[in-house]
């Protein structure tokens, strides 16, 4: 179920970045309960991303969708701060990133 949870997520995108949220390294943790209940924990670039309030809105929706999950919760959380370092290679190469981003 994780992958699946995985692959939709894939298919959400950070709206300034042409980027999706898992190889943006946004997604931090996914927890999945005996019960079909997730736990999402994910990180935004920054805390004054102007969808904030509506991209773990997304996430959850998107969670939910998955075959076998029984309900989808995101917690927002900033610690630790995201950093480019966060980004997988494959989107390090897209954007054409090379080398050590970190703050």
């Amino acid at each position: 179920m994780k992958n699946k949870i995985i692959d939709i997520l894939k298919q959400c995108y950070d709206p300034e970045i042409p980027i999706d949220l898992w190889n943006l390294g946004l997604i931090y943790n996914i927890n999945i309960e005996k019960d079909g209940s997730v736990e999402i924990k994910m990180t935004l670039t920054s805390p004054f991303c102007p969808v904030a309030g509506s991209l773990p809105k997304e996430v959850a929706a998107r969670a939910s969708e998955v075959e076998g999950v029984t309900k989808a919760n995101v917690e927002l959380v900033f610690e630790p701060a995201w950093s480019m370092d966060l980004m997988s290679e494959e989107a390090k190469l897209k954007l054409n990133l090379t080398g050590n981003f970190s703050a």
